[in-house]
């Protein structure tokens, strides 16, 4: 019967991280199928990273943003600002590409600090401070670019969001450099998960059977190689996909095997337990809004560079996008709890849904309706979880 009961809390225990993995391989293959295959062809498959690349980027932020329970509104006037800034100085004054990158990154670290001392060190909570900053920053944004549109940029600023490796190691139809880097990604992550099952074993935790642990690795295997090959028949490795790649790994990192994550984690599960256990709370939330406005900086250059221009309504409604990713993808409402993996792949449900239903030429006001009540369906889930959690 203890066998069994561990089986049981193996199964239950990350439930809603489990189960947006399904539901993701589910509605790909639900509008694969409404599309004809479309959905999943080389080329669609690419567009999906490149269109997609910039919420991505912010989901990474807002996530450790809720993981401590706060949110943030501002990032989408945060995206338009750093990009106007780049635009202004790379596009009217005539500097190098590289010098505009550099100043929407300092620009969004800035903002981060900004709305970082309100809510660290005043105590103004954070959705009223970035509230006030969404509309601070879109009004900078204004009086940056004139009120008027900026482009086109250098070839080679636009070359950060709509840039490929392709060719480097030849291949005939297909890019063999993709596949190989793809290739190193799946053995890292065996490697990864090997590891974590051994560690398990040796402090005697449950883990699932060896068979279904091999079979397990072969699927995300397949997959993803799957997903490499598509890349390789198109254009090659897109240069954002790179960027978010190593963005991914790093705050996974951060999160999961850092002083800092464990703090994040442990402010937005019990916030005077961790002040008990001296934790630095000022300090850290100082860093997380930091953190967050660096990001929304990148996701900046991302955003302008894949339009090859600065526009004053830029960014519009990509805090909702960002936030929606991370509730979908597992995050709690109530705070300390969340991953950056979660995020990224609710970030893609959101981004393939949106395709799918352009592809099938469903109206803009239906694709709202159905993403909303996505977001709806899958926060209703959370609460039922915790009610379900209380009961035991």
């Amino acid at each position: 019967m203890a066998g069994t009961a561990n089986l049981r809390e193996l199964a239950t225990r990350n439930i809603r991280t489990s189960g947006i993995y399904i539901a993701f391989v589910l509605i790909v293959a639900l509008f694969a199928f409404l599309t004809g295959g479309t959905l999943l062809s080389a080329t669609n498959v690419t567009n999906i990273i490149l269109q997609y690349s910039y919420i991505l980027i912010l989901a990474i932020g807002m996530v450790i943003v809720i993981i401590a329970g706060h949110i943030d509104l501002s990032v989408g006037s945060v995206v338009a600002l750093t990009g106007a800034v780049s635009a202004v100085l790379v596009i009217k004054q005539g500097v190098p590409w590289w010098v505009g990158v550099i100043a929407a990154l300092i620009t969004g670290a800035l903002v981060g600090a900004w709305q970082g001392f309100w809510v660290a060190f005043v105590g103004i909570p954070a959705f009223i401070t970035t509230l006030a900053g969404m509309l601070l920053f879109r009004g900078l944004t204004l009086l940056v670019l004139g009120n008027i549109s900026l482009s086109p940029f250098p070839a080679a600023y636009t070359e950060i969001a709509a840039g490929f490796q392709d060719g480097l190691l030849g291949g005939q139809g297909f890019d063999v450099f993709t596949l190989v880097i793809f290739a190193f990604a799946v053995v890292g992550y065996a490697f990864s998960a090997y590891r974590s099952r051994r560690n398990r074993l040796s402090y005697n935790q449950p883990v699932e059977a060896t068979a279904l642990f091999i079979l397990r690795l072969a699927v995300i295997a397949a997959v993803v190689m799957w997903f490499g090959w598509q890349l390789s028949q198109a254009r090659g490795l897109p240069n954002v996909l790179i960027l978010l790649a190593f963005l991914i790994i790093v705050y996974t990192l951060v999160t999961t095997r850092s002083v800092f994550g464990r703090h994040v984690y442990a402010i937005g599960g019990n916030l005077s337990a961790a002040m008990l256990s001296g934790v630095k709370v000022r300090w850290v939330n100082f860093g997380i809004m930091l953190n967050m406005g660096l990001l929304a900086g990148v996701a900046g250059v991302v955003y302008s560079s894949r339009s090859n221009g600065a526009q004053p309504a830029a960014g519009n409604m990509f805090e909702l996008d960002a936030i929606a990713a991370c509730f979908i993808g597992g995050a709690a409402v109530t705070g300390g709890v969340g991953r950056v993996t979660g995020a990224i792949v609710g970030g893609l449900i959101m981004a393939v849904m949106s395709n799918g239903m352009q592809l099938m030429g469903i109206d803009q006001s239906i694709q709202a309706v159905v993403k909303g009540l996505v977001l709806l369906l899958a926060v209703a889930f959370d609460v039922y979880n915790k009610r379900r959690a209380g009961a035991r």
